[in-house]
């Protein structure tokens, strides 16, 4: 699954969409055992101990290009002519079904071009051209490389191999559902799958169900890039605005007709998660498997984990596909620093503390005997000290709140921030005070594409108009980076400064309310 959008005519109409029996007998008859593995149900005895079910791990992380991509592609390529094979074949892909087309054309015979957009990780671009592809990389976004993808399909006479809206690729990642119905004994209480696109689960979905209706079919998605919540909820598939980027292999704007189709009498509920919680559930594979997927690869897992939480489960059996293990190594140590809050293990906190001898003391005193994860202070005031502080939990919320009131009653003034994105993105690195002498300050969060010329693009923007007052840059190994920067913008120009963001391109947010921001930065004051 990648941060991709339909975008050519489908070969058959949405209301033309393949029975029960028809999915069957595609699913059974789909040759994707030339080239993909049959891979493990394995159980996850840490993680089925302290949730009090059986929690089972379909291990598509194990496929050869590391994502069940593999298995739908090389199907849809099975089923090309003779002609369509010698003029070969074009993807538009950052991601798993490049690798997956590019190893499924090189086991066939045919050529394939691969386009990618300019961000894509050079690390990517190596992995489909060691495959034997030949790759082009168009555009800064998913978008303008389809639009390029399918100009040449046109210009010369190509197939284009969809990633999720093709009957044969959804067929093609049914047996993902097939084999885990022949791996497992007994019943079977719920499956959890990942939505991007809807491949995978339109897939999975019609086998299941054909088979054994009473299997609980459970969605998950990330709350940023819910495009299947958003098309149910609507009746339709509709385009979200803006989709987060973190659950990269997920980042769809649109879910696919055809998935749509199938899923909207199959699906049996649609969880969404963030990305703190997929951050511990990749965590809780790595412990029970020692292997390390990537965040779409443990969505289905996180949600999985709130079903239980919210619905008190216990003594059900359960599956979750780990869908792919594509994961950059540079973004480990945000996986890592996201996932203890995930999963309730630090709290943060803002705090105002007496500017005197023994002050640090006496609120560490407060604390106790708690392992502190980060100390940040900076001199705020003659009087007062603002302190940013992580602790460690081990008895999640109620450990959280019982800190919280502790720290009150001991007279010291404070604000949980733990659940507040911009106080964990940048503010535990800027403890700093106020800006001096700036007469009106604007904060703003920003995602920058990770491309030669971003910052140019940026500055030239808005830094020629506008006097920047803060930048703060933080990159997690992805193709987006995090931005928080500041800007002197008096009221009468608001309105301008708003049309230069227009003009910049950037997803923004405004955060100059942030409560965090103006314990610590000042903001507003």
């Amino acid at each position: 699954m990648s941060h991709e959008t339909a975008r050519r005519p489908r070969e058959r109409p949405v209301d033309a969409v393949p029975d029960g029996q028809d999915w069957l007998r595609a699913i059974l008859t789909a040759p994707v055992y030339d080239v993909a593995r049959r891979t493990p149900l394995d159980p996850a005895p840490r993680l089925s101990q302290r949730l009090g079910n059986r929690i089972w791990l379909k291990r598509e992380d194990l496929q050869p290009v590391f994502s069940f991509k593999l298995r739908g592609a090389y199907n849809r390529l099975c089923r090309l002519d003779a002609e369509q094979r010698r003029r070969g074949v074009v993807a538009v892909s950052a991601g798993n079904h490049a690798q997956g087309v590019a190893l499924g054309a090189r086991e066939l015979g045919i050529d394939a071009l691969i386009v990618m957009p300019a961000t894509t990780p050079q690390i990517k671009v190596d992995a489909v051209a060691a495959l034997g592809a030949r790759t082009l990389l168009h555009g800064d976004s998913y978008d303008e490389a389809a639009s390029r993808g399918l100009a040449l399909a046109q210009e010369q006479g190509r197939t284009l191999i969809h990633p999720y809206d093709d009957p044969d690729v959804i067929a093609g990642q049914g047996t993902v559902a097939m084999e885990l119905i022949a791996q497992h004994r007994g019943r079977i209480d719920a499956v959890f799958v990942p939505v991007g696109g809807g491949g995978l689960c339109a897939g999975m979905a019609a086998y299941l169900k054909a088979l054994d209706p009473g299997i609980r079919v459970i969605a998950v998605e990330p709350d940023d890039a819910a495009c299947l919540d958003a098309a149910l909820r609507a009746g339709q598939p509709v385009r979200l605005e803006q989709v987060g980027l973190f659950v990269d292999g997920c980042a769809v704007r649109q879910i696919g007709a055809l998935p749509f189709a199938v899923l909207r009498d199959r699906v049996d509920e649609v969880l969404t998660v963030d990305a703190d919680q997929v951050c511990a559930a990749i965590r809780d594979v790595f412990e029970d498997t020692r292997s390390i997927v990537e965040p779409a690869g443990a969505l289905a897992l996180a949600g999985l984990k709130r079903w239980v939480t919210a619905g008190g489960v216990s003594r059900c059996e359960l599956v979750a596909v780990l869908s792919g293990a594509n994961m950059n190594f540079d973004r480990l140590g945000h996986v890592s620093e996201r996932a203890v809050v995930g999963e309730q293990h630090e709290a943060l906190f803002g705090v105002t503390i007496p500017e005197r001898p023994g002050s640090f003391l006496a609120f560490c005193r407060t604390l106790g005997r708690r392992a502190i994860t980060e100390f940040n202070y900076r001199f705020h005031h003659a009087q007062r000290a603002q302190v940013y502080v992580g602790v460690q939990l081990k008895q999640g919320l109620a450990e959280r709140a019982a800190i919280r009131a502790a720290l009150e009653a001991a007279g010291y003034p404070s604000t949980d921030y733990t659940e507040n994105e911009v106080a964990r993105l940048h503010v535990r690195h800027l403890v700093g005070g106020p800006a001096r002498g700036v007469h009106r300050e604007r904060l703003l969060r920003f995602v920058f594409p990770e491309r030669p010329g971003a910052l140019l693009h940026f500055l030239e923007t808005l830094g020629s108009r506008w006097n920047i007052t803060l930048f703060h840059y933080r990159n997690h190994g992805a193709a987006y980076g995090r931005v928080l920067a500041g800007f002197e913008v008096a009221c009468e120009q608001d309105a301008a400064f708003d049309a230069d963001l227009d003009r910049l391109g950037y997803w923004w947010a405004d955060e100059t309310a942030n409560p965090a921001l103006a314990q610590f930065l000042g903001a507003g004051s």
